[in-house]
C-alpha cells in the first residue's frame, strides 16, 4: 500500500482530485491519503471521501487546530496549510513509518514506487532541487538561512518523509523559534524552514525525474538542441509540479506541460459525468 499526505484548503480540492486520478491510473497498489485540513467543510470532506472509495482507495482526514501555525507568515497563493507538513508526524498513525507528500498542483505520470520505496538511508526527507532555478540562488539561500554546508535547496513538493525519524528528531518549537528568528527573511516559507533546520538530513533525488517543474519545460524550448523533450518525458518523469501562480487549471494558462494535467482532468470529468 502506498501512504501519501496532502495538505490544504477546499480551494485545492479540485486539483487535489485530478492528482488522485493520476496515481490511480499509473499504480497498481492501494492508497491511503491522509489530509491534513483545518478549513474545509465537512461535507466537502464527505464527497472527497467517497470518490476516493469509489475507486478502491482510503481517505483518512485528520483536522488540524487552526491555531498550531497561527502566528508563522502567510502571503500571495501560499496558505497556512503549508506548515501542516512539517508537523505531519504529530497527526499521522504511531505505527506508520513512511509517507509520501504531495503538493495538489500535481500530476503523476508514471508509477511512483521506485521513490516511495527508497532507502533513505538515515536521512529525514527524500527531495529534489528545482536545479535550474536554484543554481544561481544556492549561495544566496545558504547565506539567508545561515546553511554553508547544505547540499542544495530543496522544493517541499514531493517530499519522502521518514517518520519514525521525525517523531525522534523534529520540534514544534524549533520550528516556532526558527519562524519567529527569520520571519523578514523567509521567501518561500515552509520549504525555507525545512532546508534551514533539516538541511543536513535530506537525501537528494533527481528533479527532472520525481519533481519536474513545469515551468522550466517551457523555458528550455527556447533553447537549441533542449535536454528534454516530452516523449522524455513521459518515459522517465514520474511527478509533474505546477508550479508558481500559474496553474493548470485556470483557462488563461499556457504552459505545454499542462496537457497532462488536461488529459487526467478530462478522464476524471467524463469519468464524474458517467456516475
Amino acid at each position: 500500500m502506498f501512504h501519501v499526505l496532502v495538505t490544504l484548503d477546499a480551494n485545492y480540492l479540485p486539483p487535489l482530485k485530478v492528482l488522485m486520478n493520476s496515481l490511480f491510473r499509473n499504480n497498481n497498489r492501494s492508497f491511503t491519503f491522509y489530509l491534513l485540513y483545518s478549513r474545509i467543510p465537512e461535507i466537502e470532506i464527505e464527497l472527497l471521501k467517497q470518490f476516493v472509495e469509489r475507486q478502491g482507495h482510503q481517505l483518512a482526514p485528520i483536522f488540524v487546530d487552526p491555531d498550531l501555525f497561527a502566528d508563522a507568515p502567510v502571503f500571495r497563493h501560499y496558505t497556512a496549510e503549508m506548515y501542516y507538513r512539517l508537523a505531519a508526524h504529530q497527526f499521522l498513525p504511531p505505527h506508520l513509518d513512511r509517507v509520501l507528500y504531495l503538493d495538489p498542483d500535481i500530476v503523476a505520470i508514471n508509477p511512483i514506487d521506485e521513490l516511495y520505496d527508497m532507502d533513505f538511508e538515515g536521512n529525514m526527507f527524500i527531495a529534489a532541487e528545482h536545479t535550474h532555478s536554484t543554481k544561481v540562488a544556492n549561495l544566496f539561500n545558504k547565506l539567508r538561512l545561515k546553511t554553508p554546508n547544505a547540499k542544495g535547496y530543496f522544493n517541499t513538493g514531493v517530499m519522502m518523509m521518514n517518520l519514525p525519524l521525525m517523531r525522534k528528531e523534529v520540534r514544534l518549537e524549533d520550528i516556532y523559534q526558527f519562524i519567529r528568528d527569520n520571519r523578514f527573511k523567509l521567501v518561500l516559507p515552509d520549504q525555507d524552514v525545512l532546508n534551514g533546520l533539516y538541511w543536513d538530513k535530506i537525501k537528494p533525488v533527481d528533479g527532472y525525474r520525481y519533481n519536474y517543474d513545469a515551468r522550466y519545460y517551457d523555458m528550455i524550448q527556447l533553447l537549441p538542441n533542449p535536454k528534454h523533450d516530452l516523449h522524455w518525458i513521459q518515459e522517465n518523469t514520474v511527478f509533474i509540479h505546477y508550479c508558481g501562480k500559474d496553474k493548470p487549471w485556470k483557462e488563461n494558462y499556457k504552459g505545454e506541460l499542462g496537457l497532462f494535467y488536461k488529459q487526467y482532468s478530462d478522464v476524471l470529468q467524463f469519468e464524474e459525468e458517467k456516475t
